[in-house]
């Protein structure tokens, strides 16, 4: 089966709390800088170990002065629309007092607005099956883009993503489900763009479907060419990237594994998402080290691919013990990714982002 994603964030936590916490708190890494410049960006998003305000603010805390973006990957809030509440009311409600306070810290903006369910692509949102609702309709559709106006023009992303794992939904979902996708996608990219001329506007695509390597035997390389045809908006273009599920080590990836996905287009990449377990589970052997030399691996690649940006959803590891997964969840496959621990104790692979961190950064230069 087509591997879908892990969480995507968690519902915006005591944001009252979070304001009072001050702002304006210095970048620095804690170890000596690493060789040459980056060309990345480099962040988290704002998902704690478990829903827990104080825990929320501690997490910001901890990873905040070790990141210059950070990222929101969001499902519209399906319920509210339908119900008819205004997407400007509702960003105001939610994200916007989380992205003043990652302005407060000097950190980029980057968005992802998720049109499907991110742990099944095979499947609709949960909140649209759950209110009898399908993307496949016209009225929904115009929903999701006029949220993603409401994202654009109260948040000023400098980078918009209007859609997730592209190419995975077309493997996975019925052609139905990736074409409404594709119309939402589109009609949102020239609304936005009819109100922002500045932002930079993408999709994100799952590498290890590009690379022919999600689930079973491995199969010829696909490519994006299909994603790049049906989404002309596309100005860079995410990555989502959990590769200890098709690959046992990470010295073994190939290094044009991010760059071959746009060879010859003068595009530039950022992973959106990602990262490499520090757990063994299920099928999956890995371990604290591997985690650690995942770090450095992936610093090879976002090189050879001049990168953008470099993002992990989760800079701590879940605790699925405060809040247990359904029965079937493949959610633990994704519950070490972070780079500390439940209880906020570093892992090595903390130290080796801390020293691509203190890298000095350069914008990349590409060529069309």
């Amino acid at each position: 089966m087509p591997m879908p994603t892990p969480l995507r964030s968690l519902p915006i936590l005591v944001l009252a709390v979070v304001l009072a916490a001050g702002c304006g708190s210095s970048k620095h890494a804690t170890t000596a800088p690493g060789p040459g410049p980056r060309s990345w960006h480099m962040g988290f998003s704002a998902i704690p170990p478990r829903n827990d305000g104080v825990l929320l603010l501690q997490t910001l805390n901890a990873w905040t002065r070790r990141a210059d973006a950070a990222i929101l990957h969001i499902e519209p809030p399906w319920d509210s629309l339908l119900a008819g509440d205004p997407a400007d009311s509702l960003v105001r409600g939610d994200a916007l007092a989380l992205v003043q306070f990652y302005r407060a810290h000097a950190l980029h903006i980057w968005i992802t607005l998720d049109a499907t369910n991110g742990l099944d692509r095979s499947a609709e949102s949960e909140a649209l099956v759950r209110n009898g609702r399908s993307l496949t309709e016209p009225a929904v559709q115009q929903l999701y883009r006029s949220y993603a106006v409401a994202l654009d023009t109260l948040l000023h992303p400098e980078h918009f993503g209007l859609a997730a794992e592209t190419n995975l939904i077309r493997l996975a979902a019925p052609g139905t489900l990736y074409d409404a996708v594709r119309q939402a996608a589109n009609g949102a990219a020239g609304d936005v763009r009819a109100v922002d001329d500045r932002v930079d506007l993408y999709v994100s695509v799952q590498v290890e479907v590009a690379w022919g390597r999600l689930g079973g035997t491995p199969q010829p390389y696909a490519g994006v060419d299909v994603d790049f045809t049906d989404f002309p908006f596309v100005q860079s273009l995410g990555l989502s990237s959990y590769p200890y599920f098709a690959w046992t080590d990470p010295d073994s990836l190939p290094t044009d594994y991010y760059s071959r996905l746009v060879t010859g287009r003068g595009v530039p990449v950022a992973v959106v998402e990602g990262g490499w377990t520090s757990a063994s589970v299920g099928s999956v052997q890995s371990s604290p080290a591997k985690q650690s030399r995942y770090i450095v691996r992936q610093a090879q690649l976002l090189e050879t691919a001049h990168a953008i940006g470099l993002f992990q959803l989760t800079f701590t590891d879940l605790d699925l013990t405060a809040n247990p997964p359904p029965p079937g969840s493949i959610l633990p496959l994704f519950a070490a990714l972070g780079l500390v621990d439940v209880r906020l104790i570093a892992k090595p692979a903390l130290t080796e982002w801390d020293l691509q961190f203190a890298r000095d950064w350069e914008p990349p230069i590409f060529t069309p």
